[in-house]
């Protein structure tokens, strides 16, 4: 029995179709983007969590939300701090307009604009963090179709030899392998994307907790300060 022949995979590749190679390559360029996606949202992710935690500790120590927001241009991006910024902001215009009346403002209208003001921030936060997410997600998703595409493709080109009658298995075999290439290429691409998509997903989905409870303990200081009043 004559041993088996290994396929040279890379040989494969450089004598594919047309069609074939520009699928490999529209592959190759997605999962570069991915990646690159991926190691700029795990180091926005880590600077936000160290942020968070910095902003919080000033915000804990400070004997005012004054001094908090005198404190708080020295920490780079954190969404405590957007929520902060907008809250403050919201609560010095009620302040200016209300005057001494600030007190019987908020027993009379609650605190709903300084929790839309607190939304904003939010708002603003998740959009940040969520950038480039949607095109992470496009790339697990439409990968592995595109392999597909260039394997049918492939195995379409390879089966046209078969019409006249006189091929045999190892003249269609190599084509078929090209063929397979372009699915395995798709799913390399698409299955770091996917999970990094979901585990960039589920950290953001925690920063966003975080956000509520971080609003929620700044309205109490906000309202023991004017009841304090």
């Amino acid at each position: 029995m004559e041993a088996a022949t290994n396929i040279d995979i890379w040989k494969v590749i450089w004598e594919s179709g047309l069609v074939v190679k520009f699928v490999l390559f529209l592959l190759l360029f997605a999962s570069v983007m991915s990646w690159a996606i991926v190691f700029k949202k795990r180091k926005a992710l880590k600077y936000a969590h160290l942020n968070n935690n910095q902003f919080l500790d000033m915000y804990m120590g400070a004997q005012s939300l004054t001094e908090v927001m005198e404190k708080a241009d020295a920490i780079a991006f954190s969404p405590y701090k957007q929520m902060f910024i907008h809250g403050h902001r919201e609560l010095t215009k009620v302040r200016e307009t209300s005057g001494e009346g600030m007190k019987i403002h908020f027993q009379n209208y609650g605190f709903g604009v300084i929790e839309r003001a607190l939304k904003k921030g939010v708002n603003e936060s998740s959009l940040k963090l969520e950038r480039y997410l949607s095109v992470l997600a496009s790339i697990g998703s439409v990968t592995p179709f595109v392999g597909l595409f260039g394997t049918v493709w492939g195995i379409i080109d390879s089966f046209t030899g078969l019409a006249s009658g006189g091929a045999t298995i190892d003249a269609v075999a190599p084509g078929i392998a090209e063929a397979l290439v372009a699915t395995a290429v798709g799913l390399f691409a698409a299955i770091p994307a996917v999970w990094f998509y979901n585990h960039f997903t589920n950290q953001i989905s925690v920063i966003n907790t975080q956000m509520e409870t971080f609003g929620q303990e700044f309205l109490n200081v906000v309202e023991r300060s004017v009841m304090r009043d």
